[in-house]
């Protein structure tokens, strides 16, 4: 359908639109307008990614002369291939109705293990030994060397696309990482450096958030990007824990052995040329001493991660004079390495400020807070006049340098906290030191900075109110959307005791009653006797779902289960949860029900859907709060406290909250769609717990079902499922509110609609 919202014509590739995805697009619209960043919650199901690409693209057409760049942003390569195959269809409806002026190029850009063609490269097992065995056959002097002679190996993939030079362009269209590959396999070039090669081109490029918000990666990817670009980032609930992640890094014993073994390597290294080639040493020094920055001009195969501190950050200026020299330059960092290896023996837990620690080692170790800001990219620099290929053999010493720069960059918003042992198991000796980032608007700023627009979205986003003071940002718009149903298809319930009228919960004191762990049993019991198909549980943590599933293996109620659904596990192990997981889907497809018992915050809970039959319920067994006693949240909530005015316990509870709502969001995926989600502990029944759910789910939660036992929410569930079984008015036009919009029903309507329909 075609319709106007505004000045804008808006191509949609589908005949009818919710209300809420209209009104979406009219607060995006007027973000778009306003140059200005956005806050958007949009309940899950509803249609939000196909809204954001259809009115982003349907602007920059009816805008052609100041066109915008969209760059979406996801957590997983799942998430990319599901945005990718939407606009793949989105963009052929709009070619249908335009013609060629419509044509645009999108990307998804991901690893090398995800994109090379290169049998050889790919048997390598993990990510990081996948980008060293590309380097391997890519790098300038590997390239050089195999000129002069035939036997050394080279990438032919990456050799063909060198050749076709400006040539080697993608045609206009919408590319996935599948297409891609096969478009590389197809004219014989690397899909990964034509990807890397097109972003710069393409109107749409769909990657990860860490490509957009890790210093490291950004400083390669995303420095090419224009101003007027509009970022998305897709799921962000979690947005402020990525930015944070982006900036920590954490130092234990393996990393002080494997940083040693860099650095002898490193030296047996320099010695070497020393003898074959001291002219290559000699001219690394003088352009050090010149000080020439070495990323300006690297062939693309040799750029490496950039500074880990963020860009305005860095220093524009030469290397200090006592790391110039390779040799001095090890030599410092052998002091740095002993001296963190001292840190590391301690009895009790240590904490404090970037600039005390820096105070240390200048006292201790002789380094001055200028050399620490300059190690990590000293270290690129003796790591290509070194010519190493190998780098996921020095990812220690890359990390020590991370840390080292990143602890002489900031003064503000981090903290160093050494660690003896693990607290949950105190007898197991395991020293850490981490440098850890505290402010989340930290590596998120060069964002809002730099580009125009930045729109924050996700299913889960309240309280909305939170994020401008976490990631400490304007927006000019902040809104949260209700769905519009002709049914009730959600039914929320908050559970607080069992029908022994004993109260439930995952409080620390009761979490190990047996009779919670008895009554939690009873009522997925109950529920899955009467609830058809697939039943979801989220557990607060793995260690608590091994004690009640051990539990209830001995008294029986596991036995009791399995008489009427088979049960799943997730375990810490992808590949096993993986099989777990297409196993439950085969048992929900043969009608024999089934169980799958997970975590909150683990892989099933941030991407997986439980969408039509797969979940008909999802019980969320307890409140997800963080681990509380942790040195590093500890650290994190008195830095809030102190620069955001966050109280410690609205930070925890909107934290736990969001990760609960989360969980139960799984289940609804479309409209169509029907579940329950029972909330099973006694405090979501406090206001200021309940109030902190998304309004979406909210609405839905009545009164009479916020102190329910066991045996009332089992009336209420079968009262429910009844009436799920009725047919349904899809369009709602009986109800007096559509909840369908055909083309006619906008144009009858006007402007006026999303603010009726939605009031």
């Amino acid at each position: 359908m075609k319709f106007q919202v505004e000045d804008v014509t808006v191509y949609f590739p589908y005949d009818h639109i919710y209300p809420e995805q209209y009104a979406y697009m009219l607060e995006l619209k007027r973000a778009l307008d306003a140059k200005g960043h956005c806050l958007l919650e949009m309940p899950t199901g509803t249609g939000k990614t196909i809204a954001l690409l259809s009115l982003i693209t349907s602007y920059t057409l009816s805008k052609p002369q100041n066109p915008v760049k969209l760059i979406y942003c996801t957590r997983t390569v799942h998430e990319m291939e599901k945005t990718l195959a939407e606009l793949k269809l989105l963009h052929n409806y709009q070619v249908k109705h335009l013609g060629p002026q419509a044509q645009i190029l999108a990307v998804g850009l991901s690893s090398r293990k995800n994109l090379c063609v290169n049998p050889t490269v790919l048997a390598a097992e993990n990510r990081d030994s996948v980008d060293a065995a590309c380097r391997k056959l890519t790098a300038s002097w590997v390239r050089n060397l195999a000129a002069e002679n035939p036997n050394v190996q080279t990438c032919e993939f990456f050799e063909e696309y060198e050749r076709a030079g400006s040539g080697a362009v993608l045609p206009p269209g919408v590319y996935t990482l599948q297409d891609l590959r096969a478009y590389g396999k197809q004219k014989g070039w690397c899909p990964y450096f034509l990807a890397r090669h097109m972003v710069q081109f393409s109107n749409v490029v769909v990657y990860s958030y860490q490509y957009m918000l890790d210093p490291k990666v950004a400083g390669i990817i995303s420095k090419e990007m224009q101003k007027e670009s509009v970022v998305v980032f897709d799921e962000a609930h979690n947005i402020d824990n990525v930015c944070i992640e982006a900036l920590s890094v954490s130092v234990r014993r393996q990393t002080i052995e494997g940083a040693r073994r860099n650095l002898s390597k490193m030296q047996h290294d320099i010695e070497r040329f020393k003898a074959t080639d001291a002219d290559r040493l000699r001219k690394e020094y003088n352009r050090l001493v010149e000080g020439l920055a070495q990323g300006g001009n690297l062939p693309i195969t040799d750029t490496w991660l950039q500074n880990p501190a963020l860009p305005d950050d860095i220093l524009k200026e030469a290397v200090p004079g006592n790391i110039r020299k390779a040799d001095h330059f090890v030599h410092v960092l052998r002091r740095l390495v002993n001296h963190l290896e001292g840190r590391l023996e301690t009895e009790n837990v240590e904490k404090e400020g970037p600039v005390s620690f820096v105070a240390t080692i200048s006292t201790q170790a002789g380094i001055d807070q200028k050399t620490l800001k300059f190690c990590y990219d000293r270290l690129h620099s003796l790591m290509m006049t070194l010519e190493i290929t190998d780098t996921d053999e020095f990812l220690h010493i890359q990390t020590i340098c991370d840390f080292a720069t990143l602890v002489g960059t900031y003064t503000r918003g981090f903290s160093v906290i050494i660690e003896p042992f693990d607290e949950r198991m105190p007898h197991i000796p395991d020293p850490v030191l981490q440098l850890c980032c505290h402010d989340a608007s930290l590596a998120i700023k060069p964002v809002f900075d730099r580009f125009q627009s930045v729109v924050i979205t996700s299913g889960t986003l309240s309280p909305i109110d939170l994020y401008p003071r976490l990631l400490n940002f304007h927006p000019v718009v902040s809104r949260s959307f209700t769905m519009s149903l002709t049914r009730d298809c959600i039914c929320p319930m908050v559970l607080t005791r069992g029908s022994d009228q004993l109260p439930v919960s995952t409080k620390y004191d009761m979490r190990s009653d047996l009779g919670v762990v008895r009554n939690y049993g009873r009522l997925l019991l109950e529920m899955v006797s009467v609830v058809p198909d697939g039943v979801v549980c989220f557990f607060v943590s793995y260690s608590y779902m091994d004690m009640i599933v051990n539990s209830w293996n001995e008294n029986g109620i596991l036995k009791e289960i399995m008489q009427h659904k088979l049960v799943f596990i997730e375990t810490q192990d992808v590949v096993e949860t993986t099989l777990a997981l297409d196993n439950y889907r085969k048992a929900c497809d043969c009608g024999r029900g089934a169980v799958f018992l997970s975590v909150a915050r683990g892989k099933v809970a941030e991407g997986i859907d439980f969408d039509r039959h797969y979940g008909r319920l999802v019980i969320m067994f307890g409140i997800p709060f963080q681990y509380t006693l942790s040195k590093i949240l500890l650290a994190r909530l008195e830095y809030l406290r102190d620069t955001f005015q966050i109280k410690e316990g609205d930070f925890l509870t909107f934290d736990a909250l969001r990760q609960a709502a989360q969980c139960v969001g799984r289940v609804i995926r479309s409209k169509a769609d029907y579940g329950m989600m029972i909330f099973a502990d006694k405090r979501y029944s406090r206001h200021d717990k309940r109030s902190k759910l998304p309004g979406w789910i909210l609405s839905h939660l009545r009164d009479a079902h916020l102190n329910l036992s066991t045996d009332m929410a089992l009336h209420i569930a079968r009262e429910f499922l009844r009436k799920m079984a009725q047919p349904y008015d899809k369009v709602g036009g009986g109800s007096g509110k559509k909840t369908l919009l055909s083309q006619e029903d906008l144009e009858k309507m006007g402007e006026s609609i999303a603010n009726d329909l939605l009031r």
